[in-house]
């Protein structure tokens, strides 16, 4: 039996939550059983976790690029003044400018506008054309409805998929059975590609384990 996920669950973690990523996790369920997510309590509370984390307690659909000229520095030390070429007075509040910069030229961003097209998004902050390829092919295998997420990016935060997507690209990275060990840093690891905001995540990990009795 899947531990079911409902949202008087969800709504004690995130009670700010966006109408869209309510309306996701009404239905959130048949996703959430097909990727293996729900099939005991510590494997929720660790999806959970970090999907709260990456979304803001479920409030941001996109990344956040709007940052200060200090905070640029802060971010990409190797990148914007005084230790990199750039100047961060050029990049400040002007988030389309910073993604295409930051996020050009690499995980197959290649056109002219597609580090800011191919921004984060979503309950797991989905980033790089490589990665809305990726989603794309692995959401297809158990549901060929699945749109183009290449072709239409801002389909990964539709109620209609970003659980879906949130969930197969949970499983596709392994973290099933990460989540089973309960080691919040392994999973981190898989979803951040590094340990960015890990004590945030681990503080999350212990209110979810809460909620689903982990």
């Amino acid at each position: 039996m899947s531990i079911q996920v409902n949202w008087s669950q969800i709504t004690s973690l995130a009670p700010k939550a966006l109408p869209a990523y309510q309306q996701a996790f009404v239905n959130a369920q048949v996703a959430l059983d097909r990727h293996g997510v729900s099939v005991n309590p510590l494997r929720v509370a660790h999806f959970m976790a970090q999907v709260l984390h990456e979304s803001g307690a479920l409030t941001v659909q996109f990344e956040n690029l709007n940052y200060s000229a200090a905070r640029l520095v802060e971010v990409w030390p190797s990148r914007f003044k005084p230790k990199g070429a750039l100047d961060p007075a050029q990049y400040a509040m002007n988030p389309q400018a910073l993604a295409n910069q930051v996020y050009g030229g690499r995980m197959n961003n290649t056109a002219p506008g597609d580090g800011y097209k191919y921004r984060g998004r979503g309950l797991l902050q989905l980033t790089g054309k490589d990665s809305y390829a990726e989603a794309t092919s692995i959401v297809r295998k158990s549901n060929p409805a699945c749109p183009d997420f290449v072709a239409d990016p801002d389909q990964v935060v539709n109620s209609l998929w970003c659980v879906e997507v949130a969930a197969a690209e949970w499983e596709a990275k392994g973290c099933n059975p990460l989540a089973d060990q309960d080691n919040v840093q392994a999973v981190t690891l898989k979803i951040n590609g590094g340990t960015i905001g890990l004590s945030e995540r681990a503080a999350w990990l212990a209110r979810c384990k809460t909620v689903w009795h982990a």
